[in-house]
């Protein structure tokens, strides 16, 4: 379908709670968007108010990677998700393509159980461990209104200061 821009920090949809989906007639080329926007800017999720869009939908693609396993061997399509249990907690450093070039320490829950709807609409809830599971918490913040900013320590936040303040200032022009 098309690549789209991906929306920097500041813009004010990243901040929205995004809005379930009702009508699917649109659902397959948004899906092919948000793949190949995904693709086109080396990511390995994206969520929709990424590229501007109000819905609760975000892709994932880590079949590449090493940490992939037999559940995320391939292409995912995560829509109307919510985290609905978690278990442990585990810290890494995470990037975000609304936030080129920065990276965060993030806590997030090693392992989730998620409900959610699969691109042929099909419903599941699913338990995710490892990656994948920080993965989908990542994607879901951003349907929640959350960025890894969010989790900044004042340290992180010192220190890109200067990059955030410039992204923000480009949001409003």
């Amino acid at each position: 379908m098309a690549v789209k821009k991906v929306v920097t920090y500041g813009h004010p949809v990243l901040r929205k709670v995004s809005s379930d989906i009702t009508d699917f007639s649109n659902i397959d080329s948004l899906i092919q968007d948000l793949f190949d926007t995904m693709y086109e800017f080396d990511g390995i999720g994206l969520a929709s108010n990424q590229i501007g869009i109000d819905k609760r939908i975000f892709v994932v693609d880590i079949s590449h990677m090493e940490e992939s396993d037999e559940e995320s061997n391939k292409p995912l399509v995560f829509i109307n998700g919510r985290v609905d249990n978690t278990v442990g907690s585990d810290v890494d450093s995470e990037g975000c393509l609304s936030l080129p070039e920065i990276r965060i320490n993030v806590e997030r829950y090693e392992s989730i159980r998620y409900k959610y709807l699969d691109r042929d609409l099909n419903k599941h809830s699913t338990n995710f461990s490892g990656l994948l599971a920080r993965i989908i918490q990542h994607e879901n913040d951003h349907l929640d209104g959350k960025l890894i900013t969010d989790y900044a320590t004042p340290a992180d936040l010192l220190k890109h200061g200067k990059a955030l303040e410039l992204m923000r200032a480009e949001n409003t022009k």
